[in-house]
């Protein structure tokens, strides 16, 4: 198999999108939370947690669609803790976000094997499985790709566009963005900067956490340590790729996974002429220089990391 019976074949089609699904959710979040002028370094641990509880919320014998509620809910605590901590008390964005990122992998470790202290092997569970979409899912390549998914990916779809309706097409958009931009211009039109920095720290987490979950719910059926492996921080790199836009969102996660899908076919092609970490370091590689070439033309939020003081001009 070469190089373009890769690129024409279903199942890299479908992986890539089952890869970007979790990346959608993430980049979304932390979107959200830039967009309101708050930077979220702790996207990895709330992941982490979002895995964690959605997994244990279905362990425990509740269905799937109450694990994935359970899920947002545990981000978006995780979310006010960040939120209070960078707007109202006006910490560190960067020291608070790493804190949050080890307390939220601390707590579902720990509570993981507080609940489970006696098991080696994480047991499973019954995932979301794939739903074929009449009609849609028949078109070659991108039928099967786009319309033989779970309920997760179909969801991350949707979340693009009500994220970006949201952002663009309602007062509460316009006060996040406002917010992120000029939060003088917004106290002085009556909007509580930090209420609604807050807010959208919250709703932001949550949507970092459901694309924990989707790991633990659909990609695979347990909990394992660790299992994020850095999808939190590549997630970071996609908002600003996306020039914070939740329409080039989607398409950073799926360039990032469709090159992380390539290099797992690929290391089966030339893996025995080259070391598998070659292959291992080829989307993060390609996406720094993706990111290099983009960023100097981002247009970020003027008030992104910059604590806001109630009343100070």
């Amino acid at each position: 198999m070469d190089v373009l019976d890769i690129l024409l074949s279903v199942s890299f089609w479908v992986a890539t999108v089952r890869i970007a699904t979790p990346l959608i959710f993430g980049t979304l979040g932390e979107l959200i939370c830039e967009r309101a002028g708050v930077l979220n370094l702790g996207i990895e641990g709330i992941m982490t947690v979002g895995a964690m509880v959605g997994w244990i919320t279905v362990y425990q014998g509740t269905d799937l669609w109450t694990g994935v509620a359970m899920a947002a809910v545990g981000g978006a605590v995780f979310g006010l803790i960040h939120g209070i901590l960078t707007c109202p008390l006006a910490l560190s964005q960067h020291v608070t976000g790493l804190g949050v990122t080890l307390l939220g992998a601390s707590f579902s470790y720990y509570s993981f094997r507080l609940l489970l202290p006696e098991v080696s092997t994480p047991p499973g569970i019954d995932p979301f499985q794939p739903i074929a979409v009449p009609l849609l899912s028949e078109i070659p390549i991108i039928g099967p790709a786009v319309f033989e998914q779970t309920a997760l990916t179909y969801l991350a779809f949707v979340s693009i566009l009500l994220v970006a309706f949201v952002l663009y097409a309602t007062p509460i958009g316009l006060a996040v963005r406002m917010v992120g931009e000029n939060p003088q211009a917004a106290e002085a039109l009556g909007i509580n900067v930090h209420a609604v920095r807050v807010g959208a720290v919250m709703a932001g987490s949550a949507f970092m956490a459901i694309g924990g979950c989707f790991l633990t719910l659909s990609a695979f059926n347990a909990f394992y340590i660790n299992m994020i492996q850095g999808r939190g921080w590549i997630c970071i790199a996609l908002v600003i790729f996306a020039s914070w836009r939740p329409g080039k969102a989607l398409l950073a996660a799926l360039l990032f996974a469709g090159i992380d899908a390539f290099q797992l076919r690929l290391q089966q092609q030339i893996g025995a002429y080259l070391p598998y970490q070659f292959f291992l370091m080829l989307p993060y590689a390609i996406s720094i220089i993706a990111l290099m070439l983009v960023s100097r033309r981002a247009a970020y939020p003027k008030a992104l990391m910059v604590p806001y003081i109630a009343g100070e001009r």
